[in-house]
């Protein structure tokens, strides 16, 4: 099997997860959206990866993945915001 064909079936099995962990949001909230966001920046750093081959180059890859994580990040404490008001 090829890198780009596990790399394809992760991110199936990440999109199924993230659907079916969608159904759970209104009950668990906080918990469940830091998840999602969490199989998002997972999902980004496949494609990052692997089908922008970002893996051969340190500094890119570090680049990207920090861009990614502060946009997870600051994406969650935009959902806390309206919660802890």
């Amino acid at each position: 099997m090829t890198p780009l064909l596990r790399a394809l079936l992760a991110l199936w099995v990440l999109s199924l997860a993230t659907t079916l962990l969608t159904r759970l949001v209104h009950v668990f909230g906080p918990v469940i959206v830091a998840t999602l966001l969490a199989l998002a920046g997972l999902k980004a750093r496949l494609i990052l990866n692997h089908y922008l081959e970002l893996r051969t180059s340190r500094f890119w890859r570090q680049g990207f993945n920090g861009l990614v994580a502060v946009f997870l990040v600051l994406a969650f404490g935009i959902y806390l915001v309206p919660l802890l008001s």
